[in-house]
């Protein structure tokens, strides 16, 4: 059994140095390794990376991340990923990788991902050319994912797993404002996680969410905003994978 845990949206500033180290130094004893699901700073500064760095540092287990929309404010995201990377945390942004932890090679494909809605009520890359982009922002966010795990399944992994900042699916939104539901999540994410084949899909973004959804192919998606779970982080489980089976065919993460 592996053992993922995850938490998003920690937006920690210089007033929180040391509030979920404590909780973080139990993770060898728990779980095989740590997912942050973007927004780890208030505003995107390398002082505040700098506070995220401390708390992750040296914590036995490895540590994947991908930033959230909250860490590009400064527009500084570079500098806040080599904060992060010189800490020790793999920081992903279209990309995977693959770590190894208590005999398992878990494979993780990150990005932050974008808005634009879900099926029936989105937006469509058409008209003026600021949305257009908007579409295209979400769709290139989408495809790098559905690479990443593309590529993740070529190696064997013996678990998958999309981790993003943006939703997947509308359910893990339940509970926000459904005026805002196209500015927390996309259906091409969950398009890209279906299409490559996933075994978990983590994400935060949405404070006032709900934890459990499911995409439309049978990927358990899991809201981790540190607001939803509430607590330093939730660990949940998964089978090691059957390599001739599909992550949207595997046990359900608990």
């Amino acid at each position: 059994m592996i053992r993922i845990a995850a938490v998003g949206d920690i937006h920690m500033g210089p007033d929180s140095q040391g509030l979920l180290r404590p909780a973080f130094e139990t993770l060898p004893e728990c779980a095989d390794l740590l997912l942050l699901a973007g927004d780890l700073t208030r505003h995107g500064t390398p002082e505040e990376a700098r506070v995220v760095a401390r708390e992750v540092r040296d914590l036995g287990v490895p540590v994947v991340a991908v930033l959230g929309n909250h860490d590009h404010h400064d527009d500084r995201p570079d500098e806040v990923t080599a904060i992060l990377r010189d800490a020790g945390a793999h920081v992903l942004e279209g990309q995977g990788t693959v770590v190894t932890s208590g005999g398992a090679r878990i494979g993780v494909a990150g990005t932050k991902g974008f808005g634009g809605g879900f099926v029936g009520r989105c937006a469509g890359e058409f008209g003026e050319p600021v949305m257009k982009e908007f579409v295209r922002y979400s769709r290139r966010c989408a495809d790098s994912l559905r690479t990443s795990l593309e590529q993740l399944g070529e190696e064997g992994c013996d678990a998958r797993i999309a981790l993003t900042h943006f939703s997947p699916v509308p359910d893990t939104l339940a509970g926000e404002p459904l005026e805002i539901y196209p500015f927390l999540g996309s259906y091409l994410l969950a398009e890209a996680i279906d299409t490559a084949g996933a075994d978990l899909a983590v994400h935060g973004h949405a404070h006032a969410g709900t934890e459990h959804g499911m995409t439309s192919g049978g990927v358990r998606v899991r809201n981790v905003a540190q607001p939803v779970i509430g607590r330093a982080f939730h660990v949940y489980h998964l089978p090691v994978r059957d390599h001739v089976t599909t992550g949207a065919a595997a046990q359900a993460a608990r």
